[in-house]
This record gives structure tokens, C-alpha cells and sequence, in this order.
């Protein structure tokens, strides 16, 4: 994995994995929620990222099942992808702490002397 921050998909379905393996309806969800309703994964999104992170080792398959007729596969964080999501919340947590640091700061207009450039 690189150093390079998470693009907003793979940060989402990593969180969602986070606590919970899920199937792909179940990621939707949990994505919809997590984002509050900003986010509305479609399922060719969803599962075209599912193969790639499966591809990088941030995820993998923990088990495949049959739900009325139908084969489903949940998945898991993987090692990997739980080491790639806590680096990405340090990376986001330092930058809020800089951006409430900086609104915080009392920032006044420098005293213009007499003869400045306006």
C-alpha cells in the first residue's frame, strides 16, 4: 500500500469492514450510514472496488454462502487493509487538529504603518 491518502471509496468500505465482515448489500448500508446519505454506492462501484481491494490484500473473503438461491460472499479486513485504515485515520486526525488549531487562531490584520501600500 502506498503512502499516498485513501480516495473517499476505499476509506468508506474499509471503515465499514472495520468492525463487522459484511456482503455487498450489507456494505451499501453500511456506507449510506456511515457517510450519512451522502454516499450512495452503486453495486458495479461497489464490487469493482471489492475486486480491487481484494487484489491489494485490504480485504479478503471470509466466507461464501447460499441466501434463498442466491451466492454471496462475505468479506473481511484484512491485516493489511486495518493497517492501511488506522494510518489514514491518523493522517485525517492530524489534519483536523491543524484546520481547529487554525480557525482557532485569533488572526488580526497587521497594523498598516503610516506610508504602506494600501
Amino acid at each position: 500500500m502506498s503512502d499516498r491518502p485513501l480516495q473517499e471509496p476505499t476509506l468508506l468500505l474499509l471503515t465499514a469492514l472495520a468492525d463487522e465482515p459484511r456482503h455487498g448489500y450489507g456494505l451499501i448500508r453500511e456506507i449510506d450510514a456511515i457517510s450519512q446519505g451522502r454516499v450512495r454506492m452503486r453495486t458495479g462501484t461497489l464490487y469493482g472496488a471489492l475486486d480491487r481491494l481484494l487484489n491489494q490484500g485490504l480485504i479478503q473473503v471470509e466466507r461464501e454462502e447460499v441466501v434463498d438461491g442466491r451466492a454471496r460472499k462475505v468479506y473481511a479486513l484484512a491485516e493489511a487493509g486495518r493497517s492501511a485504515l488506522a494510518a489514514e485515520a491518523e493522517r485525517l486526525r492530524a489534519v483536523v487538529v491543524e484546520a481547529e488549531r487554525r480557525l482557532a487562531a485569533r488572526h488580526t490584520p497587521a497594523a498598516r504603518t503610516k506610508g504602506a501600500l494600501a
